[in-house]
């Protein structure tokens, strides 16, 4: 029985389910209290939130030893998040005034905090509604004396499947014996995600149905590059996924060859690959891969999460590792992309209509000047210790540029009446994904170092077309013919400008292997990509001549639709790469 969700994490498993159930529902034994009751379940919350904090510590420690801050890092967030005071006030108001049972008023609490945090249009922030439900699970579980599964010690390898695989889970399980991760909900951009790509294991989520479909114990496959997960698998089919794992061994295998391999193409052409990421430990990875550099480093991970902007020199810090781990290769370090459809408490950001179109990124930055001055001199600081470039989100006029610009020459002075040391040197480009940035990419080249494009938001712009709404999410393509000439114009532009300037892509786009053989055509001189799709992405540069490349590109841009062009595309990449696809 095939069932499909979204692809994750990538790689293929198959083993037996080890399937947890959610809790069960409260009755009516535990709902309500008397008053004379109300001092004893505020008593009964408050050890449960110590027990769970002590939990929680105890992961942390066992990460940090083990050396993975990534998993130490996002648990460290949601241990904040268990003594946020909104959630303590809720549960208190609610037991005192309401007289609900400490576990009822836990369980109606987080349901809010996590009904408020899915109305929320980024991704990321919305899918960190499921670390708010986790807490609460734990809590639920603390109070109701519900022992919870121990995954840090398995007896046999197993394919773990849940509604919702939680942030503890994904920080305690057995790695050696985990092979895969199934889960109802959630999707690429959440904590289980990035747990599971960041460990090496498969993950479909966002695969309705298959709690009802499983029981404990049955064979089990899942396709975190489909997105597939078969059930009910015979001795015939189960040979066939196991060749089916062995083939994409040996491909992957055949990738890791061009690690130490520079990203050229036959006819000689050197292309910069560089990494998507959003912390140290994706650094450290990327350079593992052979990355060229960093294309895209995410800051706003270091002000999310916590109740106060990270200070100057935790920030200097977190930079600082990331170029040291580079070694001298390219770091560029995009200032905050923050938003108005992003919960962050400290900055006061204000409910909108349409956050997308609103109050974000560099137009607060620009607003709350103190906030962009301390990560700037925190970002100039760390530049002694690698090669640093500053990027600037969401430009759309040469005015923001210039105010942008104005603000890293008072940080410079600053630092330097103050005798620090500095990277004076350092370059700022801009993220290019607003069309009227594309259109104007003459006047901007001009005053920028660089250009990156953001194809996700680029696109979205373009065709008006809100990306995360289900109802209208077909209509989101960058092969779209008016988000396509875009991009050639800001390419055109840059590789015309001279003096070292150029233009790269940073969004999703530029990890389509689709996509490569078109951006490569159009002249494109850096790609950077998510860690899973560089090899990939580099196999198919490394295979190709410019010239085929740029005949491709002209023979896709004469095409009218989206549809004909990625059929084209396809079909344009030559056989021996179609199984690395």
């Amino acid at each position: 029985m095939l069932f499909h969700g979204i692809g994750a994490a990538p790689g293929l498993a198959v083993a037996k389910s080890l399937v947890i159930r959610p809790l069960p529902k409260l009755t009516a034994a535990n709902r309500s209290i008397e008053r004379a009751q109300v001092d004893a379940e505020l008593s009964r919350f408050k050890q449960a939130v110590e027990q769970a904090g002590a939990q929680l510590e105890a992961i942390i420690e066992r990460a940090r030893k083990a050396g993975d801050e990534t998993k130490a890092d996002i648990v460290e967030a949601q241990s904040m998040m268990l003594t946020d005071p909104t959630l303590e006030d809720g549960v208190r108001e609610k037991i005192s005034t309401q007289l609900y049972s400490a576990v009822r008023a836990v369980d109606e609490t987080i349901a809010e905090q996590a009904d408020i945090m899915a109305g929320l249009d980024d991704p990321y922030l919305r899918e960190r509604g499921a670390d708010v439900k986790d807490i609460g699970v734990r809590l639920a579980s603390i109070l109701l004396g519900v022992q919870e599964q121990d995954l840090s010690m398995l007896p046999e390898e197993v394919i773990l499947v849940s509604r919702e695989i939680t942030t503890s889970q994904m920080a305690s399980l057995d790695v050696s014996k985990v092979k895969g991760v199934i889960g109802e909900v959630g999707g690429k951009t959440s904590h289980a995600a990035i747990l599971a790509n960041n460990m090496g294991i498969p993950a479909v989520l966002g695969c309705l149905g298959i709690l009802d479909a499983i029981g404990d114990g049955e064979l089990v496959s899942v396709d975190g590059d489909t997105g597939n997960v078969e059930t009910q698998i015979d001795s015939g089919r189960l040979a066939g996924i196991k060749g089916d794992i062995a083939r994409r061994k040996a491909l992957k295998e055949s990738l890791n060859e061009l690690i130490d391999k520079p990203a050229r193409t036959r006819d000689g052409v050197l292309i910069e690959l560089a990494a998507n990421i959003m912390d140290p430990e994706g650094a450290a990875k990327a350079a593992k891969l052979g990355a060229d550099g960093i294309g895209l480093y995410r800051t706003e991970f270091l002000f999310m999460d916590r109740s106060a902007a990270p200070a100057e020199d935790e920030q200097y810090e977190a930079y600082a590792k990331v170029l040291k781990r580079m070694q001298g290769k390219p770091v560029i370090i995009r200032t905050l992309d923050i938003g108005g459809d992003k919960k962050i408490a400290y900055l006061n950001l204000p409910k909108e209509e349409n956050p997308f179109l609103g109050y974000r990124a560099i137009r607060i930055c620009l607003q709350e000047k103190a906030l962009f001055m301390t990560q700037l001199r925190a970002i100039l600081r760390a530049g002694v210790h690698g090669r640093a470039l500053i990027m600037y989100p969401m430009i759309a006029s040469l005015e923001e540029v210039r105010a942008a610009n104005q603000i890293l020459q008072e940080a410079k002075e600053s630092l330097r009446v103050e005798g620090l040391p500095f990277d004076d040197t350092l370059q700022a480009g801009i993220m290019v994904e607003i069309p009227s940035a594309a259109v104007t990419a003459d006047l901007l080249i001009l005053e920028t170092a660089f250009f990156s494009i953001g194809s996700n938001d680029l696109t979205q712009y373009t065709l008006a077309v809100d990306r995360m709404n289900e109802k209208i999410s077909k209509l989101y393509n960058p092969f779209q013919p008016g988000v396509l000439r875009l991009i050639r114009t800001v390419i055109e532009t840059a590789n015309q400008a001279g003096g070292g300037k150029f233009a790269g892509m940073c969004g999703e786009m530029a990890s389509d292997p689709v996509a490569t053989l078109l951006l490569l055509g159009l002249g494109l001189t850096e790609f950077s990509v998510n860690p899973s799709a560089l090899l990939k992405i580099k196999k198919i540069i490394t295979s190709v001549d410019m010239t085929y490349a740029r005949e491709v590109a002209a023979k896709a841009m004469q095409l009218s639709t989206a549809d004909e062009i990625v059929s084209y595309l396809s079909a344009a990449i030559p056989k021996e790469l179609q199984d690395y696809l």
